[in-house]
């Protein structure tokens, strides 16, 4: 089979599969109370390139990790991105009103009930992990424990808010997004690999490579294209971060040198990748992806 060809079914079937895991571990939508259920179902159905679960799951396949354990530590970390996305587009934060190509959870619910949903959405992400049957499941969950808060994303948040109108330099701006949008794409890489045989030492630092490269790729990209995209492609608002006076890789960068940037990035992850053979090809495609992705 032609290699695009195999990736595409394999990144659509994967994509399917969570669509239904995250389904049935969903509130059923009409479930009391129901303007909290139905906003939890919005918020993560049908929408979003399931991009961490794919990590999860193709990290699993470095040591054979069975699928349908694998799709717990997927369905959790997507449901933790939710719950961020929502949280991050409110008022108090960056007060979006587009996400996924639709109205975001606080304009469609209101402010209140999309706040509930967030809150829900973490937790529920908790009890899939602690009703899972993992190899760890206490380590699971520090681990995604620790990619959400003070040392992962919420800190991430904290600096992101601070900086409005600063100018921060490269590793000022690489470390609050190792935070905010990194710490949860390394956790969705290791919690994936968690489900299989434990790697020995050198596969797991040469994993821990691609996960921080990855991870700050997607971010670099993700401003780019806020520069160059429209709404439509992205399915939200573009040219928000320089309306809000953020500091990106973009303004930090320049346009062409925060492009050379993130295929820098998408080189050194796939280069942590060769000594682990055959077996990770799909995250080495996936860091293709990342990088050359047009939303």
């Amino acid at each position: 089979m032609n290699p695009d060809v195999a990736w595409a079914v394999w990144c659509g079937e994967r994509q399917r599969r969570i669509e239904d895991v995250l389904e049935r571990v969903l509130p059923a939508a009409e479930a009391a109370p129901a303007q909290l259920s139905r906003a939890m179902r919005y918020a993560v159905l049908d929408g979003g390139k399931r991009m961490r679960p794919l990590l999860a799951y193709a990290a699993g396949e470095l040591n054979a990790a069975p699928p349908d354990v694998v799709d717990a530590v997927a369905a959790a970390a997507e449901l933790i991105h939710a719950y961020s996305l929502i949280h991050d587009d409110l008022p108090c934060m960056d007060d979006d009103t587009l996400r996924r190509g639709k109205p975001t959870c606080h304009v469609a619910f209101g402010e209140a009930t999309a706040l509930l949903a967030g809150d829900a959405l973490q937790a529920l992400a908790f009890g899939v992990l602690a009703a899972a049957a993992l190899p760890d499941r206490a380590g699971a969950c520090a681990l995604l424990a620790d990619a959400a808060g003070v040392r992962g994303m919420a800190g991430g948040q904290a600096i992101d808010l601070d900086s409005v109108g600063m100018t921060l330099s490269l590793p000022e701006l690489e470390t609050m997004h190792r935070l905010k949008t990194g710490a949860l794409i390394r956790a969705a890489v290791h919690l994936g690999a968690a489900c299989g045989r434990p790697l020995a030492a050198d596969a797991a630092a040469s994993l821990a490579v691609y996960a921080s490269a990855a991870g700050l790729a997607f971010q670099v990209v993700d401003d780019v294209l806020d520069v160059e995209g429209s709404a439509a492609s992205l399915g939200k608002t573009a040219g928000k971060d320089v309306a809000q006076g953020k500091p990106t890789f973009v303004s930090c960068l320049g346009l062409r040198a925060a492009k050379q940037h993130a295929e820098a990035l998408r080189l050194e992850a796939r280069a942590a990748l060769v000594p682990l053979g055959g077996s990770a090809r799909r995250l080495a495609e996936l860091a293709d992806w990342i990088v050359l992705r047009t939303h």
